[in-house]
């Protein structure tokens, strides 16, 4: 089976419905009851376990002499909170009144090759445009600069309609989703149908049909299908770090499919698995990767996708007010201009 952006949501309501169908009504509300429920959840619905070589029954044994009827609310919280830590997951999450579980790490152990405020001063200004949650200008040399930090932003058509024809005249693009934490992937891949000339398989992915580990579907492929609208197919540099995770993983996956695009920057966090939830019987809840994420080549993208071009942020040129990841992508922006136009100097 093939679908394209109009099938996400579909796909999406096949996995929510596998991932919440986990009977916890035979658990007791105990601190044994909770905890079994919530081993019980992952062990049927999570998706990475054979991928990261995670024993989960090993874990259970571990853990679960740890347990006692007497535990309080809070000890019960971050022991099963530090059991799913295990995972490296950023899509597990456990959520109480007082407090959510998550795991951090993916991003935590690396430089953040950003700094949102030197952008805002230096490449942005104060003239800068607003449309649906993307912030665009135009730089000193006829390049365009697009900040888009959240996709769960509002992204309407109209919205890009008006960013790149006041775009248009410019001679390549970067898009900056650096530490965009990702959000809704029907606006990633409405930013990236913009960019490309035709159909394009772009990925696949799974869903769980058993509660075996490795109990999936066959691959559905996922296609990006070029927007009827106004496209730009001049050279585009999307710049990204660790901390794009999530959706922003996926539309860095798609973009890296699209003809006259490089990644340039740091390895994405990544984020491949669709996540959905489920309920304990305290009322906490779980979330979970349910529907692992491929690459075209059907490899997992799960821990991140690396740039065509590595460069890292110099703290000596941030000083100075220069984003040298910014200015790597302006230099080979002007170069692939400049190598059309033999008059330029």
């Amino acid at each position: 089976m093939v679908f394209s952006i109009r099938h996400i949501i579909p796909l999406f309501c096949v996995c929510i419905i596998l991932g919440s169908c986990v009977d916890t009504e035979h658990f007791e509300n105990t601190p044994q009851g909770n905890f079994d429920a919530l081993w019980k959840i992952m062990d049927q619905r999570y998706c990475f376990f054979e991928y990261k070589d995670v024993n989960w029954d090993q874990i259970y044994v571990d853990y679960s002499k740890r347990v006692t009827r007497s535990m309080s609310t809070d000890s019960l919280f971050y022991l099963m909170d530090e059991m799913l830590q295990e995972l490296k997951d950023g899509h597990v999450n456990l959520y109480s009144p007082f407090d959510i579980g998550r795991y951090w790490k993916w991003f935590e152990d690396y430089e953040p090759n950003f700094h949102l405020q030197l952008i805002e001063k230096e490449y942005l200004g104060t003239n800068y445009r607003i449309a649906g949650g993307i912030r665009y200008t135009m730089l000193s040399d006829s390049i365009g600069y697009l900040y888009y930090g959240d996709f769960s932003s509002g992204l309407g058509e109209l919205n890009l309609d008006y960013i790149l024809y006041s775009l248009s005249k410019c001679h390549g693009l970067i898009i900056d989703v650096r530490d965009n934490g990702g959000g809704t992937l029907s606006n990633a891949d409405k930013l990236a149908a913009r960019f490309f000339e035709d159909k394009t398989l772009t990925g696949y992915i799974q869903h769980k049909t058993g509660q075996g580990h490795n109990d999936f579907s066959k691959p559905f492929a996922k296609y990006i299908e070029p927007s009827l609208r106004i496209r730009y197919l001049k050279p585009v540099i999307v710049l990204t770090n660790r901390r794009c995770y999530s959706a922003t993983n996926d539309f860095v996956n798609s973009m890296r499919y699209a003809p006259h695009v490089t990644i340039m920057g740091d390895q994405t966090g990544g984020g491949g698995g669709l996540p959905f939830s489920s309920e304990l019987p305290n009322g906490w809840s779980v979330r979970l990767s349910a529907c692992p994420s491929f690459d075209a080549s059907m490899q997992q993208i799960e821990f991140g996708i690396q740039p065509d071009v590595y460069v890292e942020l110099d703290e000596k040129e941030v000083h100075k007010g220069r984003d040298t990841i910014i200015e790597a992508a302006r230099a080979i922006l002007n170069r692939k201009s400049n190598s059309k136009n033999p008059l330029a100097n």
